[in-house]
Parts: C-alpha cells; sequence; structure tokens
C-alpha cells in the first residue's frame, strides 16, 4: 500500500510539472468534446514495462479513458508490437502522451538491462540485486522495472534494512564496533531488521565470521580466488553478496563462486531508454 501510495503521488507530481494550468496546445486547437483512439506501437526489441503504470496516468487524468491492454509487463516484445490501445477524450489522451511514454520507455529499458543480466545467469542459483544507484524520485519505478526484468530487489532505502558498509566500519572505529552497536541499537528501538555487512578482504570476512550475530556478508571486489575461498569460509552460514565493478563479461564467473546474490548498480544507472510511440489511429 505504502508504495503504491507512492506512485499515486510522483504520478500527481508528474501531471504537476509537465500540465501546469493546462495543456495550452490541445486546449487551444483540439475540441472540447472530440473522442479518439490511440496505440502505443514498440519501435525496438525490449522487455516491456510499465503498462500498469500507464493505465494508472491515463486513469489519474481522466477516469473515463478506456484502455485496453494487449501485452502484459515483462513480456518480450518486438518492432511493430501494440502494447495497448487508449480511447477517448482526445485532450485527455495527449495530456497523458509524454507522462507516459518517458516512464515507460525508461522502465523498459531498465527491464531491458536487468533481463540481459539475469539471462547471463541461466542455470545457475545466484539471484541478480540492484542497488540505491537509481534517481531521485524515481526509486519505486526503477525498481520495479528491475522486478519486471527477473530481478530482485535489494533494500528499497536507508530505513527498511541495516548495511554496514567501509565508512560506517571506519566511522565506527571497526566492524566489531560497528555490528556490536548496531545490534544494541536494533534491540534499545524494538526493530526487526536484518544485517548485512561489507568485507573488503579476506582479513575482514574471518573479522566479521567472528563476531555474528548478522544476516548477510557482501563481499566487495573480491577477486575470483578470494570470492570462492570466502563462500567456503562462510560455508552456509550466512547469505553472500558479490559486489564492485561486475559486469556482464565477468557476472557468471562471480556467481559460478557460488554466491547468492550479485549486487549490479548498472541495472539502473546505466541503460538506455526504448523507442516506443503513441500513435493516434
Amino acid at each position: 500500500m505504502l508504495i503504491m501510495n507512492y506512485i499515486d503521488d510522483l504520478i500527481k507530481i508528474a501531471i504537476k510539472e509537465d500540465i501546469g494550468d493546462g495543456d495550452h496546445t490541445s486546449l487551444s486547437c483540439i475540441p472540447k468534446d472530440a473522442t479518439g483512439k490511440a496505440h502505443l506501437l514498440v519501435k525496438e526489441k525490449c522487455i516491456i514495462a510499465g503498462v500498469e503504470l500507464a493505465e494508472k496516468i491515463f486513469h489519474t487524468i481522466d477516469a473515463g479513458l478506456i484502455f485496453s491492454k494487449k501485452i502484459n509487463d515483462g513480456e518480450l516484445v518486438n518492432v511493430g508490437d501494440l502494447v495497448f490501445t487508449i480511447k477517448g477524450s482526445s485532450q485527455s489522451i495527449l495530456k497523458a502522451e509524454r507522462l507516459v511514454l518517458n516512464f515507460m520507455q525508461r522502465m523498459s529499458g531498465i527491464a531491458s538491462n536487468t533481463n540481459r543480466y539475469v539471462k547471463l545467469l541461466d542455470g545457475l542459483n545466484t539471484k541478480v540485486l540492484d542497488t540505491r544507484k537509481t534517481t531521485p524520485g524515481l526509486r519505486t519505478i526503477e525498481k520495479w522495472a528491475v522486478k519486471i526484468g527477473g530481478g530482485v530487489n535489494h533494500r528499497m532505502g536507508l530505513y527498511d534494512m541495516i548495511m554496514i558498509k567501509d565508512n560506517h566500519i571506519d566511522y565506527a572505529g571497526g566492524i566489531a564496533a560497528a555490528i556490536t552497536s548496531t545490534q544494541e541499537y536494533l534491540t534499545k528501538n524494538n526493530k526487526q531488521l536484518k544485517i548485512e555487512v561489507e568485507a573488503r578482504n579476506l582479513t575482514e570476512l574471518n573479522e566479521i565470521l567472528t563476531i555474528g550475530g548478522i544476516h548477510r556478508i557482501m563481499l566487495d571486489n573480491f577477486s575470483f580466488e578470494d570470492m570462492r575461498t570466502a563462500v567456503k569460509l562462510i560455508n552456509g552460514e550466512y547469505e553472500t553478496e558479490a559486489s564492485g565493478g561486475i559486469t556482464s563479461e565477468t557476472i557468471r564467473e562471480y556467481a559460478e563462486c557460488g554466491v547468492d546474490f550479485i549486487s549490479v548498480g548498472a541495472l539502473t544507472h546505466q541503460i538506455n531508454s526504448v523507442d516506443l510511440s503513441l500513435k493516434a489511429i
């Protein structure tokens, strides 16, 4: 419910940003009672994403618009495919056009990029995670697109998981101090949050294993050899996550080291929007 409320608010912000006090182009040249029909045309092979969001945008603009879905989120589409049709007030369709395209083009780009990474791990148990490297204000829809593309969402923000990284460790005075203080904080504040700790090398990993009381260990910028050693040392006691400069060329070899998750910032911050078009028919 919280996420959907956030998306509703995001749509309202986008409408305010784009429409302001009115779509004066449409108001000036399209009769108020004119009706029309349009469809979303795919101009580039991709994993389509944002269909459900598009319907919400159209109905926020005008509850009387008739949205007919032909293709679902997460489906592979090809050039020339028609994703949905929209029918009703011509002015309303034109108001929503750019908002729908902006969201869907970016979401489809993220979903397609994510799906490419996921397919590189076919046959393995390792899951592809996103990160907090998202566009400010758009994290919810970008992470939604990751899920549509077959990836797994990491924490949504700083509030729903503890992640003790290098700077936290350095500021806290070391791994032991950081973990101990975190456990005390959660107990004192009656919070049930999972704890993940970053290890920068095998020495730090052994220190984490000695302290314990966590849920996941992030193995950051480990070589393949050290990654395999780390997975053996952890021996299934905690979840494992590989991170740090992992690319499409190296992701499978890291996964073959036996980690549970691989986080890839490029899922959301290194993408190209997909070419889609809303055409009147």
